[in-house]
């Protein structure tokens, strides 16, 4: 038995433990400080058990902070544990001079940020992966006022990104038999549908019609990454409160169904956010699915679209739009409107073509979709392929998307293909349907302009 090592790990949980007995004793709570100290003092360390202790001291520090001391901690992590600028000179001139493997592989080296392998070390404490997900989550929050933090993210997703990539992943369907601890988080990190209740969480994974699939990793233990709820029905559901309560009047048997519905999907870690799950996710259960009920054609979603009841409520004031349009967009900021009879028929049709318009040719400073939902789907191949009027009339619905839902078909055979034309060229996949809605709202506009 190696007796260095023992004693070694031994002092170091000792040391760790005086220390935090000290502090509860004296009401003293460590400071950014003590922390940045601790990080210098992992990254100097030598041996596996040393690393592993002062790893976890340094997370249960951190744990410690208040918000402002955490921030005061991101901005030291920030200036003191960057990239060194006078060795990537040297190794850059070493390798201007040789230009071979040896040299580059300095210079990579010399480029990485301190941090990088600061975290690495932290990862090593038990539950480490998890607690650089949770820190990560505190820096996302404060981002917007602070984006001098921006290269500190830039390296949790570096690392995040091979951490948790779809090797590492692991799916599993979650049903009534899952444990409860699990089903618990289902219910907390539902993102799209609340669940209300227990009962509202066993009409979504025990009926026969219905599948939940979540990824998971070896490193979190029972913490799902992101699930997803599915619909087996016959033919596109186009209207998400029968779905909910279990009344779609879908299929009494899994094999009579010819479509499956993805109605939400959820990412459960914020910390997470930027890395890549759902595409992984949706072709996986796919495959899934594909191999249970051979029988299935469709596979579609049943999708919000938030932000757009903002966007119209802006257009609102748009002279180019016709005036009836600006009535209904003005009309329906009244509350209740969705239960008049004929005003939704009225605004349906004229509102139908501005949500294609919304969806398809809307873009964003990187001349992407506005709509995240839709960026989502398409960028994984989907086919933006109806746009359902009143499919959501909860109130978030009405509040967020005017009732709107959207059906993203994913036709196996085009999703490669239009993912490509998305990502080279901007290209978003749509139905005829769509198409024609399009063309419909650019001649409303252009009708306006004429008067």
């Amino acid at each position: 038995m190696n007796m260095t090592f023992l004693q070694e790990l031994f002092n170091n949980i000792t040391q760790r433990d005086a220390l935090l007995r000290r502090r509860r004793g004296s009401g003293e709570s460590p400071n950014h400080g003590d922390l940045v100290a601790a990080c210098h003092a992992l990254l100097e360390s030598d041996g596996e058990a040393s690393s592993i202790a002062l790893a976890s001291r340094a997370l249960e520090m951190y744990e410690c902070l208040t918000a402002d001391e955490r921030l005061a901690f991101f901005t030291r992590l920030s200036e003191e544990f960057a990239a060194e600028p006078s060795t990537i000179d040297a190794a850059y001139a070493a390798y201007r001079e040789s230009r071979d493997n040896a040299t580059l592989e300095a210079l990579f080296e010399a480029c990485e940020p301190r941090r990088q392998e600061l975290f690495r070390r932290l990862n090593l404490a038990r539950d480490g992966t998890y607690s650089l997900v949770r820190i990560r989550e505190d820096l996302l929050d404060m981002l917007r006022k602070h984006p001098n933090l921006a290269a500190i993210d830039a390296d949790f997703a570096h690392l995040f990104g091979s951490w948790f990539n779809r090797g590492f992943l692991m799916l599993k369907r979650m049903d009534w038999n899952t444990p409860a601890s699990i089903l618990e988080k289902i219910i907390r990190y539902e993102a799209v549908h609340e669940i209300r209740d227990w009962d509202d969480l066993r009409r979504r994974l025990d009926a026969r019609d219905r599948r939940c699939f979540a990824f998971f990793h070896p490193a979190i233990g029972d913490e799902p990454l992101i699930f997803v709820e599915v619909a087996l029905c016959k033919g596109l559901p186009a209207r998400i409160q029968p779905i909910l309560a279990g009344e779609d009047g879908g299929v009494e048997e899994p094999e009579e169904a010819d479509s499956a519905a993805f109605f939400g999907i959820s990412n459960c870690q914020t910390g997470l956010r930027g890395i890549s799950f759902g595409n992984f996710l949706i072709k996986q259960v796919v495959q899934e699915l594909k191999q249970e009920l051979p029988q299935l054609k469709n596979f579609v979603t049943l999708s919000p679209v938030p932000g757009f009841a903002q966007w119209l409520a802006e257009r609102g004031h748009d002279e180019n739009l016709p005036t009836e349009l600006r009535d209904a967009i003005g009309d329906m900021q009244n509350a209740g409107w969705h239960r008049n009879d004929e005003l939704t028929k009225t605004f349906g049709s004229r509102l139908r073509p501005l949500a294609a318009r919304y969806l398809a040719e809307e873009k964003n400073t990187r001349g992407l979709p506005l709509n995240p939902v839709a960026r989502f789907h398409l960028g994984n191949g989907a086919e933006l392929h109806r746009i359902n009027w009143l499919g959501d009339i909860s109130t978030k619905g009405i509040e967020q998307g005017a009732g709107l839902m959207v059906n993203y078909l994913y036709v196996l055979n085009d999703i490669e293909r239009n993912h490509e034309n998305y990502t080279a060229h901007g290209t978003v996949a749509c139905s005829s349907e769509v198409k024609d809605l399009v063309r419909k709202a650019r001649k409303q506009a252009k009708g306006e302009a004429t008067k």
